[in-house]
């Protein structure tokens, strides 16, 4: 009988286990392999071309690990890469987005605000979701330099972070926005900081919880029952190993292992 395989997961950096935690929420039996390109993190600042050979590459890994099925737990990334992968992979291959549809049924005042990487923003996919939804709502955009490194190095409530915070979400409030997107994975583990700056009043729309229901859903349908007697999870980086188990243990909230990705992916 074929095997399920593993979960494959992978980000430009820690961002990612925003989703994995969902998806550990979600699928409690499963194997689930995470892979950080902290070695490339920012891919915000990254061509299409270099973002789409990266995620190309790590989904190679993923599946000579055993993956059934991978998350691309990356709004950049999905939008450089996911039809490229889609082709070269006979497996579920789940993107991400930013949750536009959700935040126009939420909002009150018609404006919602997108706090996302420059290259979430220029893209192709992204502008198909503006076209979409925007004669529902007004979106106001806001791209955010900075804030993915913040993560990277678990500052998520120092001086400097609130202040970008404050730098970013201060343009959206001021046109109205009363709901806001986190338009990147590594977004929600600044969400206590955002909160703060925003106040109790505007809705934070994170996209993670949706995309594990969706992965779940396309695991049970289309990969063979598992036998629920794997569950665990593996960790791997481009970056430092060191550096990226202190980072994501602090982020998974549980001490974690992290290994180095293999030469030929790094």
């Amino acid at each position: 009988m074929r095997s399920r395989g593993a979960i494959g997961v992978f980000d430009s950096g820690v961002g990612g286990l925003s989703v994995l935690q969902h998806i550990r929420q979600a699928l409690p039996r499963e194997r689930l392999i995470y892979v950080a390109d902290s070695g490339h993190v920012p891919y915000g600042d990254k061509s299409p071309a270099f973002i789409e050979a990266r995620s190309l590459a790590i989904a190679q890994f993923l599946v000579e690990q055993g993956a059934g099925a991978i998350v691309i737990a990356c709004n950049t990334a999905t939008a450089a890469a996911v039809t490229a992968l889609r082709s070269r992979f006979p497996l579920p291959v789940i993107g991400m987005e930013p949750a536009v549809k959700p935040a126009a049924v939420a909002t009150r005042s018609g404006v919602v605000g997108v706090l996302a990487t420059v290259g979430t923003l220029e893209s192709a996919r992204f502008a198909a979701l503006l076209e979409r939804y925007g004669e529902e709502v007004e979106i106001v955009t806001q791209g955010c330099p900075g804030l993915v490194e913040q993560v990277e190095q678990g500052d998520m409530d120092s001086t400097r972070t609130r202040a970008l915070i404050e730098r970013y979400t201060a343009p959206l409030l001021a046109r109205g926005a009363d709901t806001l997107i986190l338009g990147c994975t590594h977004y929600p583990f600044l969400a206590a900081s955002i909160r703060r700056a925003v106040g109790d009043d505007v809705a934070l729309v994170d996209t993670g919880a949706a995309v594990a229901r969706h992965l779940q859903h396309r695991v049970d349908a289309e990969l063979p029952p598992g036998s629920g007697s794997e569950a665990s999870e593996q960790f791997f980086t481009s970056g430092d190993p060191a550096e990226a188990a202190r980072i994501m243990s602090i982020l998974w909230g549980s001490e974690v292992a992290v290994l180095r990705l293999p030469q030929q992916y790094l």
